[in-house]
């Protein structure tokens, strides 16, 4: 796979994925804990456990969300703030076999990889992003898929997200030149079709950076803290378990991560939507991520985020995680 653009990935395939961690529900040094027990070395052929289900009490309306409603624009839609945070926050999530016997995590992971790159090449608003890769395993869990499409699958569902986010879209046409002509413009028509007639149709998804910023936003986080639970939401993407997360735990789990190593050890997300069994399982995955680095194949998120643009949050998270497992217990 080639991007002619700013990064260039790797194509080169990884070891298999981590493993899903339960460290027992303490502060940061359960966290440094689990980061030190070595990864499952066990490909999961089948899908992903989707984890404790979340009781629709936690997730009852809280506290001040008409005011978070208003510091995101929406001061509009006051009067319907209750069906709003119940549409993004308790949001349906894929079966869990999210990948056919013939993908693997690795195969999955340079496809999203990839999309990144190309995401960021045309500058494309981050919605669009979290879109297309629902829609991959989407139309990957609904059925088989062939190998040598895989990329064609993953350009497909970038070019359905731009149409449902964007204003302007890119043409067909360079996308296939940004794929260096692996298909024809043709054949990626041809794969939107097939896309929509799998699904249905059914595109809508509440994206986790959606509930992401509706949960920084109740929670008063700072912009720093916003951009690193940022980071570890699209490092996320690239975890092939991550499917099976609902989109609002997925952001709560970011955002806990990243108020815990800037504020410390002490500082809890309020209001408490969710239990820690309930996001000690995601905690874990994207802090290993984050300290995997640059690895061949996985490095479009990290190097993305280590630009000044940025402020060197990629290497600013490995810093932290690492200072976090260096402390004694």
């Amino acid at each position: 796979m080639l991007v002619r653009g700013r990064d260039q990935g790797s194509g080169s395939r990884l070891g298999p994925i981590v493993r899903r961690w339960a460290p027992r529900p303490s502060p940061l040094q359960s966290l440094a804990a689990s980061l030190d027990a070595e990864p499952s070395s066990a490909a999961v052929p089948d899908g992903f456990p989707a984890g404790p289900t979340v009781s629709p009490r936690r997730l009852a309306r809280p506290p001040g969300l008409e005011e978070a409603l208003s510091a995101l624009g929406l001061q509009g839609e006051r009067e319907y703030a209750g069906d709003i945070f119940a549409e993004v926050m308790v949001c349906r999530v894929l079966p869990l076999r999210a990948l056919p016997r013939a993908v693997t995590p690795e195969m999955r992971a340079l496809v999203v990889d990839w999309l990144v790159q190309v995401h960021e090449y045309l500058g494309l608003a981050g919605d669009t992003l979290y879109l297309a890769v629902h829609l991959l395993d989407s139309y990957l869990s609904a059925g088989r898929v062939r190998l040598h499409r895989l990329q064609l699958l993953g350009v497909a569902c970038l070019f359905v997200a731009c149409k449902m986010e964007e204003c302007v879209l890119p043409e067909p046409a360079f996308l296939c030149l940004l794929s260096a002509d692996s298909f024809s413009r043709a054949e990626l028509l041809r794969a939107e079709r097939r896309i929509l007639s799998r699904l249905d149709f059914r595109l809508h998804h509440p994206g986790p950076l959606l509930c992401l910023g509706l949960l920084a936003a109740l929670a008063g986080s700072s912009p720093q803290v916003m951009l690193l639970a940022t980071y570890f939401l699209e490092l996320s993407l690239l975890e092939a378990e991550a499917a099976g997360w609902e989109p609002g735990r997925r952001a709560a789990a970011a955002l806990s991560l990243a108020h815990r190593l800037l504020d410390g050890a002490g500082s809890r997300l309020q209001p408490e939507l969710y239990s820690p069994e309930e996001l000690g399982t995601l905690e874990p995955c994207m802090a290993r991520a984050a300290l995997r680095g640059p690895a061949p194949g996985r490095a479009a998120v990290f190097l993305k985020y280590a630009r000044p643009q940025r402020q060197g949050t990629s290497l600013a998270a490995a810093c932290l995680l690492r200072r976090l497992q260096s402390e004694p217990p």
